[in-house]
């Protein structure tokens, strides 16, 4: 899409509402490519930060580009719709908060937070929970109980991540499967 497509608010914010871009659909819009034709135009110290803001809720960081990282694949951390619906109607005091947004901004860098790009960082979260739970399933089949604890094997761990390594060599897919 043309830069254009933001509307600027001022020297250093622009916003892309996505009614017109996508109609209701925002949240069908999973993630945002975005980079920097031209490096040298933004200063080593500052930022273009992206924010996503769902109908009547506030602004939510999602990742930044910079001179040292031009160009970068950001998760939209879009709330579920069904969320939304089972909560009922919202009661906005956002001006003009009917229709999603994405927001740009030029930032100091340092002010950013630390993980510049939060969607990798919750990608990566569920990626620790999914294998975490394959853990628990393998370790639940040995496991005998003693009292109120579980007891399993000294070997457990050894032996759950021989058989892991063993799926991932014999099926180039299975880690594909652990993540979201």
């Amino acid at each position: 899409m043309d830069p254009s497509c933001f509307a600027q608010i001022d020297p250093l914010h622009w916003l892309l509402d996505m009614k017109t871009f996508i109609g209701e659909a925002y949240h069908e819009v999973k993630e945002l490519c975005i980079f920097l034709l031209n490096a040298g135009v933004l200063p080593p110290e500052k930022a273009l930060a992206v924010y996503c803001q769902a109908p009547g809720r506030p602004f939510v960081f999602c990742g930044a580009i910079h001179a040292a990282r031009p160009s970068a694949v950001l998760s939209l951390p879009w709330p579920d719709p069904a969320d939304d619906a089972a909560a009922g109607p919202l009661q906005v005091a956002v001006p003009d908060a009917a229709s999603a947004k994405i927001g740009v901004s030029v930032e100091d860098l340092a002010a950013l937070p630390p993980v510049l790009d939060a969607g990798a960082e919750r990608r990566v979260e569920r990626l620790a929970l999914r294998v975490g739970e394959n853990l628990f399933n393998f370790m639940q089949s040995f496991c005998g109980v003693d009292g109120s604890q579980l007891v399993v094997p000294m070997d457990i761990l050894d032996r759950w991540f021989k058989k892991f390594q063993e799926k991932a060599k014999k099926d180039p897919t299975y880690l594909k499967g652990f993540a979201l």
